[in-house]
């Protein structure tokens, strides 16, 4: 069964075709960094109840309309620990 990266699990670059995989994607990079959903959600200027929705793999109307969107170009999206 295929997780959310095609990696070794616990490395990116996550690949985010669903809502579940984005929400994979930030839980894994934010208890990567050490922070509670409320720590990132502050520091992102959102609610944490928000957060958790988007880690519980919800389907935002944001996340719908983004994915659509790369679903209407063609494109995925990675997401990878960044470099700076």
């Amino acid at each position: 069964m295929k997780t959310s990266t095609d990696k070794i699990p616990g490395r990116g670059p996550f690949r985010i075709y669903t809502p579940a995989s984005l929400g994979d994607a930030i839980r894994h990079y934010r208890t990567e960094a050490g922070l509670t959903q409320a720590e990132l959600a502050n520091r992102a200027g959102l609610n944490r109840s928000y957060l958790s929705e988007l880690e519980s793999g919800k389907e935002t109307e944001q996340v719908k309309r983004l994915l659509r969107v790369l679903r209407q170009l063609g494109v995925r999206m990675a997401l990878d620990k960044a470099d700076w």
